[in-house]
């Protein structure tokens, strides 16, 4: 059963995403059909049981919008010994995600095919989320279109309740405006701390995206935003 914080977000519907067909290559539609029963959870209105899920009990990090997932199959290699779950709606990405956990041969990956505001609200109980990473989500840049950012409150406020004490949020972005409205969203969240002067150095351990590669080939700056939960 969701919290009263989870109660409270329940009138943020505004979505962050719109779903587009999207092709989907011949290798992701086969990694999708055969291996989405074996890593995919199916959204539920129960809070999930991690240990359950993964087998284990270890740390868990959340990534919203994961894109193709090269980065979360990257940062999952790298860290066996803490648990992901990755959050999306687009298929195609989902499909790529799953060929690079078979590739990689990774038991440490899970995937909700779900809208993230819903997910966190019905299946993420509070104080149970070691970190969140959100790279590169929609800037939604028109002025009449702020309002589908995701990184806006009261969903912040849902982040930081679902935070264990010392978790971290990890936000990167190529668009200086919303990296801006972010930094105030989220410095103007209870029980988040900005343990930076403004922006974050970048993290060592964050894999550079090709979606990232060609930002800075086209001379985009990069800003990054990084919160712990006091």
């Amino acid at each position: 059963m969701a919290d009263e914080m989870g109660k409270q977000s329940t009138e943020y519907r505004i979505r962050s995403y719109v779903l587009r067909a999207g092709r989907m290559s011949d290798a992701q539609r086969r990694s999708y059909e055969t291996l989405f029963p074996c890593y995919g959870i199916p959204f539920d209105t129960a809070a999930l049981d991690y240990a359950s899920v993964f087998g284990r009990q270890n740390p868990l990090i959340i990534e919203i919008g994961f894109g193709m997932g090269i980065a979360t199959a990257m940062i999952a290699e790298a860290n066996p010994g803490v648990n992901y779950l990755g959050i999306e709606v687009h298929r195609p990405g989902i499909g790529k995600l799953l060929w690079e956990i078979e590739r990689r041969t990774l038991s440490n990956v899970r995937i909700i095919e779900h809208d993230a505001v819903e997910t966190l609200e019905c299946m993420i109980s509070a104080a149970s989320v070691a970190g969140f990473h959100i790279f590169f989500p929609d800037p939604w840049p028109k002025k009449r279109h702020h309002k589908r950012r995701l990184i806006t409150r009261p969903f912040t406020d849902l982040l930081a309740s679902r935070l264990l004490p010392g978790g971290y949020l990890y936000m990167v972005t190529d668009w200086a405006e919303y990296g801006d409205w972010a930094l105030a969203e989220l410095s103007a969240t209870d029980g988040l701390i900005n343990p930076y002067d403004g922006f974050a150095p970048p993290q060592s351990w964050r894999p550079e995206t090709r979606f990232e590669r060609k930002g800075i080939d086209k001379q985009h700056k990069v800003w990054e935003l990084y919160f712990t939960q006091g």
